[in-house]
């Protein structure tokens, strides 16, 4: 007999180090509230973030966790894989949907479609506006419209006015490392609407080569009254505590310190409160890598 997600958190997840319940994000507070209520989030990752992925790290300590980028184009022209990407597994009690595209038109009307579909498992509605692939960013996608903040802007508002949902973005600190625009870019996008903003930073010619910039993301962090999101190099529970206790950000994403290491989120915290990160062992991490592999067989 084959066991649902939600037993095979009950059955394998203590011996793995992990919750055998994941607990809903807060939704009843204002999104600085809620950053501070955990501050660690599991960023979004294309090819990664699958529901498996994501259980993974909110069993693990994740306030939330956000979907693989789905296509606003292919959402417009009712592609069901894309919406596959959208759907939150019926063991997720909500999730963050981060969208990509180009035309603000059909940004509004994946919001009115997804806001109507996952209801109140829908925590909020973000927008790449960081991913360098060539392959969106030569379609005016992804980090490229960090060229365009006019049309940036037109997303975001065109976003906000058809959900009931905070709506945040994530950026790069810009293009090439001669065009440092976060800051100006993050109040343009403060100005349209947005709840809260993740900024990576790397510029979008490094790809995910080198060393992120901390001291950009701090720029821009205080650049604008929102809350700001740190993202890069969040390998290890030190360096994310750092970033939210050592500098403006409210929170940190953390996406590949997450690979092979779902409890990174629950130590960080640990660190918060003074707690030194729990030892994890061979059999723990087997353990973990067992549960994994189930969960991908039974999403």
């Amino acid at each position: 007999m084959e066991l649902s997600v939600s037993e095979l958190l009950q059955t394998y997840g203590p011996s793995a180090g992990l919750s055998p319940t994941l607990a809903p994000a807060p939704s009843d507070t204002s999104f600085a509230q809620r950053l501070s209520h955990n501050p660690f989030l599991m960023a979004p990752m294309a090819g990664v973030s699958d529901a498996a992925y994501r259980i993974m790290a909110r069993a693990g300590g994740a306030a939330w966790a956000v979907s693989e980028m789905v296509s606003v184009a292919g959402l417009h022209y009712g592609g069901e894989k894309t919406w596959e990407l959208a759907l939150p597994h019926d063991a997720e009690p909500d999730m963050v949907v981060q969208l990509f595209g180009s035309k603000p038109e059909q940004f509004a009307e994946a919001a009115v479609a997804i806001t109507e579909r996952l209801g109140k498992r829908l925590s909020a509605l973000d927008v790449n506006m960081a991913c360098p692939v060539p392959k969106v960013t030569r379609k005016g996608e992804g980090s490229a419209l960090l060229n365009e903040p006019q049309r940036a802007g037109a997303i975001i508002k065109s976003i906000t006015r058809n959900t009931t949902v905070p709506v945040t973005a994530k950026i790069r600190i810009g293009r090439t490392p001669n065009a440092i625009v976060g800051p100006e870019f993050a109040r343009r996008l403060e100005d349209a609407g947005i709840a809260a903003l993740a900024v990576h930073g790397r510029t979008a010619s490094q790809m995910y080569r080198g060393s992120s910039h901390l001291e950009h993301v701090c720029e821009v962090a205080q650049a604008v009254s929102i809350p700001v999101i740190g993202s890069g190099d969040m390998l290890t529970p030190e360096a994310a505590a750092y970033v939210v206790t050592q500098t403006p950000c409210a929170a940190v994403y953390i996406a590949r310190g997450s690979y092979g290491n779902p409890w990174l989120f629950g130590d960080a915290a640990s660190l918060l409160c003074g707690k030194a990160p729990a030892k994890h062992a061979i059999t723990q991490r087997l353990n973990a890598f067992d549960l994994h592999v189930r969960l991908l067989v039974a999403t």
